[in-house]
């Protein structure tokens, strides 16, 4: 939740520190297979940091967004399995399959709102430049709106992000498994066809909806708070 006192662009904007590491990460590190390895233990990064990493992604390549789609397709495909390989509906054996066996990377560097960095001032202006991911997000907002975990927004609606699915089960209380299973389907099969349409044979194939799958990605993985207020607005 956002602090007392704490807007939502005050919980998102990003220090010099970490937009300079985010600066780096994409032009290469996240495709580093030591990097990889460690994303796939921690289901990406933190909520703070899997969203800035999104939206400093956006801010300097918001036409390519390849590299996110290519580590979010992977990490849902590990999700899949975790509910496909438990056999009959065990909630406690799929929870402890998705929870994070390493800490989120950028967290573990002391990475956070103090952090400084040495990026040319235009590279720190234009990565906590916001707008390219929430134009990016509001304009297919039809699609991932309705996978928004129920839990980070406040109401009854269904849909749980990996964090409150978890804890939904740990406590036995989870409704419908076979809605959530279905829900992990569903991202992973348009942000698939997302990943794939940046090849050259397979470019013009994504559809808006493909596309904001890689939004519900981010959510499922590492939650929606404190983010969604900046993607929806109040």
């Amino acid at each position: 939740m956002i602090g007392s006192g704490m807007t939502a662009r005050d919980e998102w904007s990003l220090s010099e520190g970490e937009i300079h590491y985010l600066w780096w990460f994409i032009q290469g590190s996240i495709m580093d297979p030591d990097v990889r390895a460690r994303l796939r233990r921690a289901w990406g990064f933190c909520g703070r940091h899997a969203w800035g990493a999104l939206a400093v992604e956006a801010a300097f390549r918001p036409s390519f967004l390849h590299g996110p789609a290519l580590l979010y397709e992977d990490l849902m495909g590990r999700a899949l399995r975790a509910f496909r390989t438990a056999g009959p509906w065990e909630a406690r054996r799929v929870a402890r399959r998705l929870r994070a066996m390493g800490p989120c990377l950028m967290c573990e560097m002391g990475l956070d709102r103090r952090s400084r960095g040495a990026a040319r001032e235009e590279v720190i202006e234009q990565g906590r430049n916001i707008e390219a991911l929430r134009a990016f997000a509001e304009g297919r907002r039809p699609f991932w709106e309705k996978t928004v975990c129920g839990v980070c927004l406040g109401d009854a609606s269904a849909p749980r992000c990996r964090p409150h699915l978890r804890e939904d089960a740990m406590k036995g209380r989870v409704a419908d498994p076979a809605e959530q299973r279905a829900l992990v389907e569903h991202i992973l099969g348009h942000l698939t066809v997302y990943s794939q349409s940046f090849r050259w044979e397979c470019r013009g194939t994504d559809t808006e909806e493909d596309q904001a799958a890689l939004i519900s990605a981010v959510g499922w993985c590492s939650g929606w708070r404190p983010w969604l207020p900046l993607l929806i607005g109040p």
